[in-house]
């Protein structure tokens, strides 16, 4: 009777342990707004398609960025989509 009870508890612990890595793992990947594709651009934060375009756009014109906050000078990009990816991207 307890081991009819025990082995759905230890799976959907697992599973919940699994769901929890997965997310932990996402976040605490950092996007390099110097090398990313706009593909990988657009998993940022209120950043789309258009604006992440926008981004290797204005990479390709002026060269790379040399600070997180440089990404700012993208048309489109203030200091609120800033703060939201903030702790997401690099320039190294």
């Amino acid at each position: 009777m307890i081991r009819n009870r025990i082995i759905p508890l230890c799976i959907v612990v697992a599973v919940m342990m699994a769901l929890v890595s997965v997310s932990l793992a996402q976040e605490a990947e950092k996007i390099n707004i110097n090398k990313a594709s706009a593909a990988e651009l657009a998993q940022l934060k209120r950043i789309g398609p258009k604006l992440s375009e926008r981004i290797v756009e204005y990479r390709e014109k002026h060269g790379p960025f040399e600070r997180p906050e440089d990404i700012m000078q993208v048309k489109g990009i203030g200091p609120k989509t800033f703060e939201l990816n903030k702790d997401r991207i690099t320039t190294e």
